[in-house]
């Protein structure tokens, strides 16, 4: 008898604690919603762990090192299932519109600030995997690539807020119209510093030429020295700086002397008209033994092109094996010698302008007002 007395007063006391009201909700659904919340966060730390231990022990068995991205990426998750649990156990309570609507802009903002980390970092690991561990590219162009990865984290962003803004009830619409007619505005205010931005594009990722690259653009030539966003920087043979647009480059011929892997050269020499028919024969052969006998230079061929006006002019071809032009100078030099002296040798004589006239008849003799 007294058993079930204390038993019927005991399960009414829990009951009447259980229907204790605090902030218009009982303690019953109180405790609910914090069981809720603890398994969400104890199954997210749970899998974090699971999954960070499988891709560490890929890790250790890969080459790559895309496992240690994501290892480290998950490392870095810590705040965000709390929040999360949080959040999902408020929807299970009765309270006042302003805290439902604080814990959502919490919820909202930190899995916003871990998007906006977990993207920015896959861009910079896919960036210095692809572009900055290569050797061919330069400095110059691995500036321009960061810049260009700046615009791109913050367009991304841009898009991850907007998105944010609208999940909280925001009227974005009317905001992306205003943005719109805005951006159209300024896009044509703005057009040139667009087409260059577009075209500093091109040139990084096309790469017509790098940084240090020998090029000529029109009648400019210079080094590249800096490839921007808005100009490309050349410094001249006179040492002056050179400034292009990009969008001027990217429009135009351009001819880049470093990726040249040989020279051709051609030239041409006159001799007399008064030479002798066996040495005019011999004179081809004559410059391929000189040529031939010169390093880093190949000879290609030698002919009596043509009768000019005061000299028998042979043309003559060969390559440079060295895109140096100095190198080019140095062996063009030491042919023009080695012509001289052999020339003297065999008893052949350069041409130079000359004119005979021929008289016929008397002379007429000059007479005076």
């Amino acid at each position: 008898m007294f058993k079930n007395i204390f038993s019927s007063n005991l399960g009414v006391s829990f009951q009447s604690v259980m229907d204790v009201q605090i902030l218009n909700n009982r303690i019953e659904e109180w405790i609910k919603a914090a069981v809720i919340a603890l398994a969400i966060i104890l199954t997210g730390r749970i899998v974090q762990r699971l999954l960070s231990g499988c891709f560490a022990e890929w890790a250790k068995k890969s080459r790559n090192n895309v496992d240690d991205f994501i290892v480290a990426m998950l490392g870095k998750i810590k705040w965000e299932w709390f929040v999360a649990g949080i959040f999902v156990a408020t929807k299970y309570l009765d309270l006042s519109k302003s805290f439902d609507v604080c814990v959502t802009w919490i919820f909202v903002l930190v899995m916003l600030n871990r998007i906006i980390r977990v993207v920015n970092s896959s861009v910079d690991y896919v960036t210095t995997k692809v572009c900055f561990e290569k050797e061919s590219v330069g400095t110059g162009s691995k500036g321009a690539i960061k810049h260009i990865v700046l615009i791109l984290k913050i367009a991304v962003s841009g898009v991850l807020i907007v998105i944010a803004l609208d999940n909280l009830g925001f009227k974005i619409s009317a905001v992306i119209a205003g943005l719109g007619v805005s951006g159209i505005i300024i896009g044509l205010a703005l057009q040139n510093i667009m087409g260059d931005l577009f075209s500093s594009f091109c040139i990084v990722f096309d790469k017509p030429f790098e940084v240090g690259d020998f090029i000529i653009v029109g009648d400019f030539m210079g080094v590249v020295e800096n490839i921007g966003i808005k100009s490309t920087r050349l410094t001249s043979l006179g040492g002056e700086q050179l400034v292009f647009s990009n969008s001027d480059l990217t429009g135009s011929r351009i001819r880049n002397y470093k990726r040249m892997e040989k020279r051709r050269v051609v030239f041409s020499l006159g001799v007399e008209y008064g030479t002798q028919e066996e040495k005019l024969k011999c004179i081809p052969e004559l410059l391929k033994t000189i040529i031939c006998g010169i390093d880093d230079a190949a000879f290609d061929r030698a002919h009596f092109q043509k009768f000019g006006d005061s000299s028998l002019n042979f043309e003559v071809v060969y390559y440079v094996l060295s895109p140096d032009y100095n190198k080019y100078m140095d062996i063009q030099q030491k042919i023009n010698f080695e012509i001289f002296s052999k020339f003297n040798k065999e008893g052949i004589s350069f041409a130079f302008p000359t004119q005979t006239l021929h008289v016929q008849g008397e002379l007429c003799q000059k007479t005076s007002l």
